[in-house]
This record gives structure tokens, C-alpha cells and sequence, in this order.
């Protein structure tokens, strides 16, 4: 990239001793030339930018030791300069100081480029009060000359920072906030550990988008949580959406190192692992040191390859290979209603007869949805599947409707928690008179024995029958469904299994309700 406007031959000059730079004798007018050459090469530097000489040179953080000192790029940190583009995400193990640099390099352009809005979004507030001490650190260590004139603060908190005379501002918020870059527009967006971010994060993070400026810097980051999710699902698609993907393996941090072991002690998979990334035996130890400390975390917290990472380190319900194979193959739906939340793939055939089930939740913009599922009752094909924000009445009347719709089909409508509710207003206020009951009681009850078998047998017809499934959307919720480490099983953090749920218990209803018919 090459220097814009009057700043090109400054840069150059610059360039021929840019480490001697005195920075706190800088006004505004270099501050803005620096910031139209922070990606710039001078012609005598072999290799690092403008804005890496400046972030070393400038930039004070808190070392390993707990001591202030000059940043200084990583191994890693250098490799995300090297191959950084416009729109990046970065897939990478523990502690690898990228949120650091991503601060630093957001930080410079907040202070040289005018007008410029940066927001980092954390995936807690703890998480982005961290990331505020390293700004503020930045700040704080900034040359007088600079803090008393251009870069004097208007508003410094812990969440904005904001540089009048730049017009210019650097925000930390947590994804918890749902109104994070709400009316803004954004120059530069980190979104920092995304696999954990908390609700619905692609919702979250398509608000995000749409408060970027054109051209602005985004990056996605994140340590890899399950096979599924908004960070899976970005990192699968980055290849359709120009946008460069960055891997970082432990062994890239040169801290991750123990007492070195006995070359004869190595197993196969070791002298592989050695001989394909040219490790140490240093590094060999540090690894049996994290994989005896992690157990079945360790992919997680500490990558390897960029594939296996996602698989293990969520342990899947569902036979993966089935689930990927259905994806490839499912059809379009035929038909969309209410914005796309009911798809309709089979619309009703007269002499057939259905089951629609249905796993209630409380409504509003947050949390859970309320899914529906419409299967054939003779073979258990998915013809239609709702999932979408609402509750109460308003659920209701639209899993009555849409029961008539298919020939007055059986509605099964979970009992527990607001599935009550919704089961009282199923009767009363819609009047729908086909209505599922076992042991005398309307409504499927979810226990700890009739959850697990329900789960067992969406399970067995994904590997026996997968045609049966249409919904794109239901096959990538069941790749995100996992064991949890109490044992139980449920979504992985940050997705949702409503439409797992509503499936399954569809699955079983039917399978009942066939029985009742068959005299079973």
C-alpha cells in the first residue's frame, strides 16, 4: 500500500530513520500522515509496516513478568501483519497475544485517522474490561506532548475513550449488550472470542456488520467450542465471503515449551506431529503436559488442526458423518412464511395424516425460540418446521393453524414450563380438539427417562433413515447438540436445540401414536 496524498514523500523521510522518530514532538498533521501510512513499507525497512515500527516503538504493555514494557510482535502476531486483510478470522489456541495486537493496531488507527470509530466486543464484561486496561495502558504510556495536545481525552472510562481534537473514539463493550453498535458506524470491528459469545451471536453479529462503514477492518477471533455455532459457521464460509483466514497452533507461542523428554520415549504420533511442524522435544513435553492437565479440553484450548479442533473439542450427540452428508444433499424448502421462520418443504397431501410437535418458549426478541415440527405420521418425514420468537396466544393459534392446515393433525405441545400455558390456550381460546395426552394429561411431559429416549431415537434415524430430515437449520443445530460435562446432553454454548427438541419429541409422539393405531 503506498502513502496517500502530500504525506508520501514525509513517509519516505520518515522511513530512513522511522525507529529515531520523535513522536511526542508530532502534531495533528503527522499524526494523519502516519495514519495514511500505517500499512505502508518504507523503501528501507525490509519487511515490517509503518504501523508495526510505530506499535513497538510507541505501545507500552504489561510483560509476562507483570512488568510495563515496548511491545514487541510474536511470532503470531507477525503472521496475522503478513496475511491480514480487510475482513479476517483468526481460529487460534490459548494466549497467543492476537487480542493484544489487534488492540495496538486498532488503537494507532483510532489515534492517527480522523473520524474513526473503533469497537471491540467481548464475549463478557470481564472480558472487555481486560481489554480496556490494555487501551488504557496504551494511553497512559502515550508521550505528553501527544496526551496534552492531539490525543487529549475528551472522555476516558472504562468502556471510551474518546479523542476530540481526532474526532475520533475507541469502545470495549460485551456481547451481552444487544444494542453493541446500535447507531454507530464503525471503522474498525474485533470481535473477540466469538464461539462463546452468549443468545443468538450471529443475530448479534449481523448488527454489528451493519453498523460498518464500507471499508472498514473487521476481525473475528476465537478459540474453536464444538463443531457448530456463529464462529463454525463463519470460519466454514469464509472462503465465500473474501474473507482471509488466519490459524494459529500452540506451538506458534514460543512460552509453550517444558523440560525436554526422551527422544525414545516418543510415540508414532508424536514423531509425526515432530517431523510435519518440525517441533522440539521441548514442545513434545509441554504437549503431554497439556494433555494430561486438559484431558478431552485440550483441542479445544490448545489447537492442532484446524478441522479436528472443532470436532473435538465438543463431543457430539449425533453421528457427525451423518449429519455433514444430509447437509450436503437437503433440498430447499418450497415455501417460506413469516420471514422465513415457518419453511414448508411437503405441503399437506389430502388422506394423509400428520403430527405437528411443538417445543415451547416464552416469546420475546431473547432467548429461546418456539419450534414446530410437522411430520407425516405413516413414515416420519419432515414436511415443515417453524422456529421463531413467540409465545402465549400468539403460539397457539399458530400451531392450531397450522395442525388444521395439515388435515387436523395430531398436536403435541410439551407440557413443561410455558408449554402449560400454551396447552391451556390450545384448548380454551383455539379449541383445537386433537390434542395428544398420555397417563390421562394433555401434552408431552420431558423427564430424565423420556428426554434421553426421545434423543436415542432422533439419533438412530439420522444414521438409518437421513432422507427423512429436509431442515438445513435442524441438521445444524444436532451438529452443535453435545454431551455436557454433567453428563446431560443440550446445545453448545451460544446455539440453540429448539429445533432438535420439537424433533424428537415429534419422533417419539409419532412412534406412540402409531402404536395406539396399530392396537400396539
Amino acid at each position: 500500500m503506498e502513502a496517500r496524498g502530500d504525506c508520501g514523500p514525509k513517509v519516505e523521510a520518515w522511513g530512513t530513520h522511522l525507529e529515531d522518530l520523535r513522536v511526542d514532538e508530532m502534531e495533528r498533521s503527522d499524526l494523519e500522515c502516519l495514519g495514511k501510512a500505517l500499512d505502508h513499507h518504507p523503501r528501507i525497512l525490509s519487511g515490517p509496516t509503518v504501523g508495526m515500527v510505530l506499535a513497538e516503538k510507541l505501545l507500552v504493555v504489561r510483560t509476562r513478568e507483570g512488568r510495563p514494557g515496548k511491545l514487541k510482535a510474536n511470532k503470531v502476531q507477525r503472521a496475522f501483519e503478513n496475511k491480514r486483510g480487510q475482513r479476517n478470522i483468526v481460529l487460534k489456541a490459548r494466549q497467543m497475544g492476537l487480542t493484544t495486537w489487534v488492540a495496538a493496531r486498532f488503537f494507532l488507527k483510532t489515534i492517527t485517522q480522523p473520524g474513526t470509530l473503533t469497537l471491540e466486543v467481548a464475549h463478557t464484561q470481564e472480558a472487555a474490561e481486560e481489554i480496556f486496561r490494555i487501551v488504557h495502558r496504551f494511553l497512559d504510556w502515550m508521550p505528553d506532548g501527544l496526551r496534552e495536545g492531539a490525543l487529549k481525552t475528551g472522555r476516558a472510562n472504562v468502556r471510551q475513550i474518546v479523542f476530540p481534537e481526532m474526532d475520533a473514539e475507541y469502545r470495549v463493550v460485551s456481547a451481552a449488550d444487544r444494542n453493541a453498535g446500535r447507531g454507530l458506524t464503525v471503522q474498525n470491528l474485533h470481535c473477540s472470542e466469538l464461539a462463546r459469545w452468549p443468545g443468538d451471536a450471529a443475530d448479534i453479529l449481523a448488527g454489528l456488520r451493519a453498523a460498518m462503514a464500507p471499508g472498514g477492518e473487521l476481525i473475528l477471533e476465537s478459540t474453536p467450542q464444538g463443531v457448530g455455532g456463529c464462529f463454525y459457521e463463519e470460519w466454514r464460509k469464509a472462503g465465500e465471503t473474501a474473507t482471509v483466514r488466519h490459524f494459529f497452533p500452540w506451538w506458534m507461542e514460543a512460552r509453550y515449551h517444558s523440560e525436554a523428554v526422551d527422544k525414545a520415549s516418543l510415540t508414532d504420533e508424536e514423531r509425526k506431529l515432530m517431523e510435519q511442524h518440525e517441533l522440539k522435544l521441548s514442545q513434545i513435553a509441554y504437549r503431554r503436559r497439556i494433555r494430561a492437565d486438559f484431558r478431552g479440553l485440550t483441542a479445544q484450548e490448545y489447537a492442532e488442526n484446524e478441522e479436528r479442533c472443532f470436532l473435538a473439542s465438543g463431543e457430539s450427540v449425533f453421528e457427525l458423518a451423518a449429519v455433514e452428508a444430509r447437509l450436503k444433499t437437503a433440498p430447499e424448502p418450497v415455501e417460506r412464511r413469516k420471514n422465513g421462520d415457518l419453511e414448508i418443504w411437503l405441503p399437506p397431501v389430502k388422506g394423509k395424516e400428520y403430527v405437528v410437535s411443538v417445543d415451547p418458549a416464552g416469546g420475546g426478541s431473547d432467548g429461546d425460540y418456539s419450534a414446530a415440527q410437522v411430520l407425516e405420521m405413516e413414515t416420519g418425514l419432515q414436511c415443515a418446521e417453524f422456529a421463531g420468537h413467540v409465545g402465549g396466544l400468539e403460539l397457539a393459534r399458530f400451531v392450531t393453524g397450522l395442525a388444521a392446515e395439515y388435515n387436523g393433525a395430531w398436536l403435541v405441545v410439551e407440557r413443561n414450563n410455558h408449554g402449560s400455558g400454551v396447552l391451556a390456550l390450545v384448548e380454551t381460546a383455539c379449541k383445537y380438539q386433537r390434542v395428544y395426552s398420555h397417563g390421562g394429561q394433555t401434552g408431552w411431559l420431558t423427564t430424565s427417562v423420556s428426554r434421553p429416549a426421545a434423543i436415542a431415537r432422533l439419533e438412530a434415524a439420522l444414521v438409518e433413515e437421513p432422507e427423512q430430515f429436509q431442515s438445513r437449520r435442524l441438521l445444524g443445530e444436532c451438529r452443535s447438540f453435545v454431551r455436557q460435562p454433567n453428563g446431560s446432553s443440550g446445545a453448545q454454548s451460544g446455539t440453540h436445540d429448539d429445533r432438535v427438541m420439537a424433533m424428537a419429541i415429534g419422533l417419539a409422539a409419532r412412534a406412540e401414536l402409531a402404536g395406539k393405531k396399530r392396537g400396539f
